[in-house]
């Protein structure tokens, strides 16, 4: 089974996730702009979602964890939780 570790900023606002995608872009800390700004518990871990299963996430989260680029900042993707800025750090 695939297995794959991320990390995610979730907000309520695209706007507000477009804005934070640009500063990532310009180099600002992904962990500190999770704590600040995202309203996931795994915030607290600078987003950390640790280590999980193809599956285990929303179908849109997975799609980008699974298929998209590693370690290059995906987003805003939208889920019934809000919009995420997603980062795959590595998948198998």
């Amino acid at each position: 089974m695939a297995m794959a570790s991320a990390r995610h900023i979730l907000v309520n606002d695209k706007f507000l996730a477009e804005k934070l995608k640009k500063r990532l872009e310009k180099g600002e800390d992904f962990g500190q702009l999770a704590k600040k700004y995202s309203t996931c518990p795994s915030g607290k871990r600078g987003g950390d979602l640790g280590e999980f299963r193809k599956g285990q996430m929303v179908k849109a989260f997975d799609d980008v964890v699974f298929k998209k680029e590693i370690l290059k900042i995906h987003g805003p993707v939208k889920t019934q939780f809000g919009f995420h800025l997603i980062q795959t750090i590595y998948r198998n």
